[in-house]
């Protein structure tokens, strides 16, 4: 007899799943009586938060769900605030869980694990949270799951499984088969209508953002037919090459980016929601769109949220490029102004470059540094201040190389499992990068344990440790606004000491030639390092020099 958790391996393994993430319990062992067997590999994290983050890093780099096993109660409360960072950036989470059998759902027993309504708690971070109430709903509801993460917003999905269905009989099931579904193609009607308007703008604008990720040569192309200078969101990094003389970077959040784009007659808006944590990393306001906006995006409540478009139009982000790109050739374009495009982009570069501060330059020789001696380097980050400084000051030539927890849902701990998610990811995408995780030392402490896990697992990310002694940024924020710092001056332990008993590799570093010589000796390890960079050291050793 082939039991409900053993045919939901088999397909799973149609969806095409090669890992899953999870810590077994005495609620979910009927999950894993088939995986030994299977070709799916298991992951087994030291929380199951960190599975979450685990499974988020691996989709963004390898562009297919990540999949967790998550036991009923604790282990759903705990993946919680992973899901709610997966559902804030749109990424393809699929989380299975036990819980109670059907006649003790909402019992109130005081059974173990027990919760009222598990599902209940999880709808909010998820696209949808499914009840299983009899295996033979099993594939159709994981059809319903993979619609959501090939052709709708991807986001998390949560499947839970009673414990009574896990073991039901599910013989006449084998024979089921993966559903594919394709995503909505672009609306010729809309596709004119978008065009006509681009083609007659003098001073046309791209706004891009993560959901228009797959869409980058397309949108490339389109950019220079137009002479549109492109601003990506922290998610798109890498969608135009870094010196590409169109790209405005990501820094839409200053002032001298927020006058380009109000000087725009028309935008493109593709594949982004428009949100604070991308256009407003400052909390200034003011963020205007003035000119025409035309917006591209596969969900449809979102064309219309933030910003009223002009345009709106439902569809991948590569289907619709490809066709705006199509259509704009049968246009004839206006006369754009002498000082747009590459001029405009250009005199915007100086002036930022003009205006970074000090603590900004050195920051940012850092990350340079970094990527000198790891250019291929995918940098998965956490809440700290080399990454808001990369933020807006770095950029790459390949998508899927900078991620990272300061926007969406901003959580904290996130870059040490995402990381390890990543290079798991990547490997199975057929790639070969580094992976960096960047993070804080009152970020670090979050998921500290999980360097165990990259330990066990044989995975070699290199985590570069920013240690400013406690929670700097917050402290920064209090001491603004004359709030009497209280609780961010926290205790920080021996790192170096604390990873290499859990059996990492790890050095401190100061200045430049140290840490070009730790990095070199990291991407030789086949297993995890750590490498402690001191906040006040490096920035006192560099601030004179860059």
């Amino acid at each position: 007899m082939a039991t409900c958790g053993e045919v939901l391996v088999k397909l799973l393994e149609g969806y095409g799943v090669e890992r899953v993430f999870g810590i077994p319990g005495v609620h979910t062992v009927e999950l894993y009586r088939a995986l030994a067997d299977s070709s799916i590999t298991h992951i087994t994290p030291r929380h199951e938060q960190g599975a979450g983050f685990m499974a988020d890093g691996y989709a963004r780099t390898r562009g297919q769900p990540g999949v967790c096993f998550i036991i009923t109660g604790p282990g759903m409360t705990n993946i919680i605030t992973a899901m709610g960072q997966a559902y804030a950036d749109s990424i393809p989470m699929l989380v299975i869980s036990s819980v109670q059998s059907r006649n003790q759902l909402g019992g109130g027993r005081g059974k173990l694990h027990e919760l009222p309504s598990q599902s209940a708690l999880v709808a909010g971070v998820a696209a949808f949270s499914h009840t299983l109430m009899s295996a033979a709903e099993l594939p159709l509801v994981l059809a319903r799951a993979f619609a959501v993460f090939q052709a709708a917003r991807p986001r998390p999905v949560h499947i839970e499984i009673p414990l009574d269905v896990l073991v039901e009989n599910a013989d006449g099931l084998l024979r089921s088969q993966p559903v594919s579904v394709t995503r909505a193609g672009a609306a010729p009607n809309a596709i004119t209508q978008m065009a006509r308007l681009l083609a007659h703008a003098q001073r046309p604008l791209i706004l891009a953002g993560g959901g228009a990720i797959d869409s980058a040569p397309a949108l490339t192309r389109l950019a220079e037919r137009l002479a549109a200078p492109v601003a990506l969101t922290i998610n798109a990094k890498g969608m135009l090459p870094g010196k590409h003389p169109l790209l405005l970077g990501s820094t839409q959040s200053l002032d001298a980016t927020r006058e380009v784009i109000e000087s725009a007659d028309v935008v493109l808006a593709i594949g982004t929601e428009l949100g604070e944590t991308d256009y407003d990393v400052t909390f200034q306001g003011h963020f205007n769109i003035p000119g025409l906006l035309l917006r591209i995006d596969i969900d449809p409540d979102q064309t219309v949220r933030q910003f009223v478009p002009e345009v709106a139009l439902v569809a991948d982000a590569r289907h619709a490029a490809e066709a705006l790109e199509i259509a704009l050739s049968g246009e004839v374009l206006a006369p754009r102004n002498e000082d747009w495009g590459p001029a405009r982009v250009a005199a915007l570069r100086a002036r930022l470059d003009a205006d970074w501060d000090e603590a900004t330059r050195a920051q940012t020789l850092f990350l340079q540094t970094v990527l000198q001696v790891l250019p291929e380097a995918v940098i998965v980050g956490d809440s700290t201040q080399p990454v808001y400084t990369g933020n807006l000051t770095l950029d790459l030539d390949k998508p899927r190389r900078w991620f990272n927890s300061s926007t969406g849902y901003g959580t904290l701990g996130y870059a040490l499992p995402a990381a390890m998610g990543a290079w798991l990811g990547s490997r199975d995408a057929g790639e070969r990068n580094p992976v960096v995780c960047l993070i804080g030392d009152g970020g670090l402490q979050f998921t500290l344990s999980e360097l165990v896990s990259a330990v066990e697992a044989h995975v070699p990310i290199i985590v570069l440790l920013w240690n400013n002694q406690g929670y700097e940024e917050i402290k920064k924020y209090m001491v603004k606004r004359a709030i009497e710092p209280v609780g961010v001056d926290i205790y920080s332990p021996d790192f170096i000491g604390v990873a290499k008993a859990l059996g990492c590799a790890a050095e401190a570093v100061v200045g430049g030639a140290q840490l070009v010589e730790a990095l070199e000796a990291a991407g030789r390890r086949e297993g995890p390092t750590l490498i402690e960079i001191d906040q006040r050291a490096w920035m006192e050793a560099r601030m004179g020099t860059v």
